[in-house]
């Protein structure tokens, strides 16, 4: 079975595909002096971007990894998720707090999606 890398890079892909399965990276903001709404915002984007690109959609996602490095902003986040996913196709999902690799990021998302 044959595997897409979507932009792939020399430490990561963006996004990989096996078979009927998207598999995307850990995703953060561009922006990351964007408050938490803002960041997850920009985050959600890049994740229609990316399984677009795959040749899926959020209405496909089968599981949401969530980090937050501020477990009591979880509710700001929710706000803008609820707004975006699919009404009807929600996720399996994990939200939990952690560090994040640049201390200015607040918010990062992984997902696995069905083509």
């Amino acid at each position: 079975m044959s595997i897409k890398r979507v932009n792939a890079g020399p430490r990561m892909s963006s996004a990989v595909v096996h078979g009927d399965t998207v598999y995307l990276a850990g995703l953060t903001a561009d922006d990351a002096k964007a408050d938490v709404k803002g960041q997850t915002k920009q985050i959600l984007d890049k994740i229609d971007h990316f399984l677009k690109e795959a040749g899926t959609d959020k209405s496909k996602i089968l599981s949401a990894n969530i980090w937050l490095t501020d477990i009591t902003t979880w509710s700001q986040m929710n706000e803008v998720w609820d707004a975006w996913v699919s009404p009807g196709n929600a996720p399996a999902r994990a939200t939990v707090e952690a560090k994040l690799a640049n201390p200015a990021l607040k918010v990062e998302i992984m997902v696995q999606c069905a083509k």
